[in-house]
């Protein structure tokens, strides 16, 4: 099979190598067919385009930033509750989670 062909085949190419190494990051790829690899990344994404984005048009790439980052930053991470933690926000649940451990 040709290795333009393959899957992933970009990320096993030289010039990506040298890209991790030239920034000393380090790859991370699963086997084929994970379906599980990018779902959190997805549903992310989805609700990104749902919740803020879709039938906006930003006048600068720097006014679509700001505004992303505040959907993340404000009302994302601080607000938005989530079914998968008991419907706590990712901070009320980091927070949870932080003083589970300091009881122990």
């Amino acid at each position: 099979m040709a290795e333009s062909t393959r899957q992933g085949s970009q990320y096993n190419s030289y010039e990506w190598q040298d890209f991790l190494k030239d920034h000393n990051l380090c790859a991370s790829q699963s086997r084929r067919g994970n379906c599980h690899d990018n779902a959190v990344a997805e549903s992310f994404f989805q609700l990104l385009k749902r919740e803020r984005i879709r039938r906006k048009t930003y006048l600068t790439r720097e006014l679509a930033r700001q505004d992303i980052f505040d959907y993340i930053e404000m009302f994302y991470n601080p607000k938005r509750r989530h079914g998968y933690s008991n419907d706590l926000s990712p901070v009320q649940y980091e927070r949870q989670y932080f003083a589970g451990l300091e009881s122990v």
